[in-house]
C-alpha cells in the first residue's frame, strides 16, 4: 500500500511546478493540492486490489 501524506504530495507538487517552471500562488497551491489527496483517496480501493502474478497489464497503444 502506498502512503500519499500530505507531505508527500505537497513535494510531488512543488517538484512539479519547479520542473514545469510554474509556479502558483499559494492559495492555487492549496487547491491543487486538496485535489491530489482526493484523487489518492479515491484510487486506493483500486491500487488495494490483488493481482494474482498471471494478470496481464493493459497493452500500450502509441500512435
Amino acid at each position: 500500500m502506498t502512503s500519499h501524506t500530505p507531505e508527500t504530495l505537497s513535494a510531488y507538487l512543488q517538484q512539479m511546478e519547479t520542473l514545469l517552471n510554474l509556479p502558483l500562488p499559494p492559495e492555487r497551491h492549496d487547491a491543487v493540492l486538496l485535489q491530489l489527496q482526493r484523487i489518492a483517496e479515491m484510487a486506493q480501493p483500486l491500487m488495494d486490489y490483488p493481482l494474482e502474478m498471471r494478470e496481464e497489464i493493459a497493452g500500450v497503444y502509441q500512435l
